[in-house]
């Protein structure tokens, strides 16, 4: 699995997952409870994670939907 975006926008990594979801990409989400349990603080980010086949694809899909990882 690799790094496709780190954010602590619930909305944007809600749109980036159904735009991969859309795309045939599956998505695995890290983080997502230590986010939630340290208080929504903004410390820690989620990570949204594909596989390294689907990587370049999927970035190549964030650019061209002007969602270039940050």
């Amino acid at each position: 699995m690799k790094e496709l975006l780190r954010t602590n926008d619930p909305v944007r990594l809600s749109f980036v997952e159904a735009l991969m979801r859309g795309a045939g990409i599956e998505t695995i989400v890290l983080d997502q409870h230590t986010s939630f349990v340290e208080g929504s603080i903004g410390a820690i980010q989620r990570r949204l994670m594909v596989s390294e086949r689907d990587h370049a694809r999927a970035r190549a899909l964030l650019v061209a939907c002007g969602e270039a990882a940050e």
